[in-house]
């Protein structure tokens, strides 16, 4: 197994950068709980552990020994800036060379990210943040836009955008720790859902807000994207890009 230390990152009476009516030990907590739960939904050789799941005050020296006693293989810690930029960025500790392991680890994660988070891109850094350098494995830090500045600060208040954001993450962590997804090496078999609800609403985006049209009793639809989080319940995105839940009692999930 593959073990995955997420640090979301201030906690309880450390609420980290505040601006636009958002405290960011609130954001990071809400991108870390997707991460866990993606990995932990769709891999098969992955294991998570996070420094907090609600909203606790946990020390920088807490965070790191608690990941080393674990014997974690990767420390991921998820921030959010401050400052008046925008857009986001990643760091390693300032000791490592851009060639070694860390590094490469690294730059896979921010690609992905990248592809993802709707930011402009600052680039990939260096710093000698304690998470990073007292983290006896490979470790990176995520600042995931400008709470300070209202454009990134309206993104972070939409769950579409923290799915995204959390989805970036993973895939990069799949690619760089070499996860795999549950059900691989299956022969390819393609998953479908069959409506068991009356009539069930679909969605534009992973929001339950984001109502698009009511499919019917009977009908199936082919999953281009597996079961994941979505604010309290689950979704899948179905072939025609829309979204709809996962709740066993409205749909009916089957292989072929």
């Amino acid at each position: 197994m593959v073990k995955i230390f997420i640090d979301p990152g201030h906690g309880g009476t450390d609420s980290g950068a505040t601006g636009n009516g958002l405290q960011e030990k609130n954001v990071t907590l809400s991108i870390a709980k997707r991460v866990k739960d993606m990995l932990e939904n769709e891999y098969s050789n992955a294991t998570v552990k996070m420094s907090r799941t609600g909203d606790q005050t946990v020390s920088l020296v807490e965070r790191t020994n608690d990941a080393n006693a674990w014997g974690a293989d990767y420390f991921l810690s998820i921030h959010i800036n401050s400052g008046g930029g925008t857009g986001y960025e990643d760091y390693i500790h300032s000791s490592l060379s851009d060639s070694s392991r860390t590094a490469n680890l690294r730059s896979t994660i921010h690609a992905e990210v990248i592809k993802l988070n709707d930011m402009r891109n600052r680039g990939k850094k260096k710093a000698n943040f304690h998470v990073l350098r007292e983290s006896s494995m490979p470790a990176m830090l995520s600042e995931n836009g400008f709470i300070d500045t209202k454009a990134d600060a309206d993104k972070m208040k939409k769950s579409s955008w923290l799915d995204n954001v959390a989805r970036g993450h993973v895939n990069g962590l799949e690619k760089a720790l070499g996860l795999n997804k549950n059900g691989g090496g299956g022969g390819g078999s393609q998953k479908y859902i069959e409506i068991l609800a009356n009539s069930l609403w679909t969605y534009h985006t992973a929001d339950w807000d984001d109502r698009a049209v009511i499919v019917n009793k009977g009908e199936v639809f082919t999953v281009v994207r597996d079961k994941f989080p979505v604010d309290g319940g689950h979704m899948y995105q179905i072939k025609r890009g829309l979204y709809i839940t996962a709740n066993p009692t409205c749909v009916r999930e089957y292989t072929k």
